[in-house]
């Protein structure tokens, strides 16, 4: 009788240690809630970016986490908020801000961010102006003058892969936010989509040298040929790399897909955090080619990863390469007509495209390509000439913008080609963009709603026939 007594007083005081582990449990997560609710409802600093997350198992949260480490490496001042703790004015006090939100089930938000998608996303977007109220100027949207950027977690295994991250990315843009880059999808934690995502935090963190989160898988290349494309250019000097694979393995990538490159600051030296470049060819061309513009730093240094495969790495030496796969960027299955717009560098994602249409068969591309000058900087422009004699090209407008006294680009063109622009789409065009983020994609994007109207871009977007790999 008394061992029961012993046994059943040992469960109580199990259980009463447990209500109260729970009890100060609840009161630490009340306590950090409060703590964080006080701090957004405090004025917040011009510069401190706000990173939001939406987790269902903690994922979501960790690498918010580890965002805002990186972020903060680069001397930014970031705060830490679950999304759900927000609503759109919290957000409109906040010049930047980063989203990692998962999706739940079949495109549902997590439990946690239920309440913001039911109550901030849901039917308060309607900014258009009363038919009685013509003369009276239309408000601003509630996020105008916010840049943002999304993270989406899901499983391409659900229909609806990333439906929460895309439906967020809507209504953001909705509310008049304008993106820092494109949505970044990350399928089952792939490594390969985190890493571009930490790549972009490098970008706005000003860190060149962020350790890979989780460094690749590399093959070991050999750079093959260096050719410099632009000799007396104004701009830096761009090189087509030509790069051979490892013996006896198989080489497999479409056009669209990303090289990831381990740079060295010496020939021999360890591997340095990765860098991404747009792959230039297809596997039938025999070698995997790159188009890198040598980049210098305020005080001359060479970039790290262009220093190193244009100029430290010698023709021969092995070069440290992974194909990673950017299915957003992948060609169109069928023959419908494709307008390509680009400068710089971004003509090596654009020349692989070409290359899959012409192999594939398919013919109605239209080519926009801007650069500074015709006498210096026409990137393979032999290979382009022959692909409009051929008909592979349909049309090519190529812009240089130090041709003239003032300065014209590629959104320039679309501009003055409106009709055809439009005509194109109307017949089903998909519209791809490869080149530089800041400028070029922006001014892009601008001319095409300009072009098309907010609701037809959108559609594209949702359609897959406006498609972008811009950095």
């Amino acid at each position: 009788m008394t061992l029961r007594w012993i046994t059943a007083a040992c469960v109580v005081l199990a259980w009463l240690l447990l209500c109260g582990w729970a009890w100060r449990r609840g009161q630490r997560r009340q306590a950090q809630a409060a703590a964080t609710l006080h701090g957004l409802d405090a004025p917040a600093h011009q510069d401190t970016l706000l990173v939001a997350y939406a987790s269902q198992t903690g994922y979501a949260e960790a690498l918010a986490g580890q965002t805002a480490d990186a972020l903060r490496s680069g001397g930014l001042a970031v705060q830490v908020v679950p999304l759900g703790q927000l609503d759109p004015a919290r957000l409109a006090s906040y010049r930047r801000i980063l989203f990692i939100a998962s999706t739940y089930g079949e495109g549902d938000p997590p439990d946690a961010a239920a309440g913001f998608a039911e109550h901030a996303m849901h039917g308060v977007h309607d900014h258009q102006m009363r038919p009685d109220a013509a003369a009276v100027p239309e408000p601003a949207p509630p996020l105008a003058g916010v840049q943002y950027a999304v993270l989406a977690l899901g499983d391409s295994d659900y229909a609806n892969f990333c439906g929460f991250g895309h439906r967020l990315d809507d209504w953001l843009h909705g509310q008049g936010a304008t993106p820092l880059f494109d949505l970044v999808e990350v399928d089952d934690g792939d490594p390969a989509a985190l890493r571009h995502w930490q790549h972009h935090l490098g970008l706005l963190a000003g860190r060149s040298d962020l350790p890979d989160w989780q460094a690749p898988a590399y093959q070991s290349w050999r750079l093959a040929r260096r050719e410099c494309l632009n000799p007396g250019s104004q701009g830096g000097p761009c090189y087509l790399l030509t790069l051979t694979p490892p013996d006896g393995e198989a080489t497999v990538w479409q056009a669209g897909d990303i090289a990831e490159i381990g740079p060295r600051q010496d020939r021999g030296g360890p591997l340095l955090p990765h860098r991404e470049y747009s792959i230039a060819s297809l596997p039938a061309d025999g070698a995997l080619q790159l188009l890198v513009r040598q980049m210098r730093a305020a005080d001359g240094g060479l970039g790290l990863g262009s220093g190193w495969l244009t100029h430290i790495a010698h023709p021969g030496d092995e070069i440290a390469l992974r194909v990673r796969s950017n299915r957003n960027f992948h060609a169109p299955d069928d023959d419908r007509p494709m307008i390509l717009i680009g400068n710089g560098t971004g003509l090596a994602g654009l020349r692989a495209l070409i290359k899959a249409r012409r192999a594939a068969g398919h013919t109605r591309n239209w080519l926009v390509f801007g650069e500074r000058s015709a006498a210096h900087d026409a990137f393979c422009g032999s290979e382009i000439d022959a692909w409009r004699q051929d008909g592979t090209l349909a049309r090519v407008d190529a812009v240089y913008s130090r041709d003239q006294a003032e300065r014209r680009y590629v959104q320039h063109c679309l501009r003055e080609e409106a009709t055809r622009v439009a005509a194109w789409v109307h017949d089903g065009a998909a519209v791809y963009v490869c080149g530089s983020l800041q400028g070029m994609a922006g001014g892009v994007d601008a001319a095409l709603r300009q072009i098309l109207g907010d609701e037809q871009v959108q559609a594209m977007l949702h359609e897959g026939r406006y498609r972008r790999d811009v950095y």
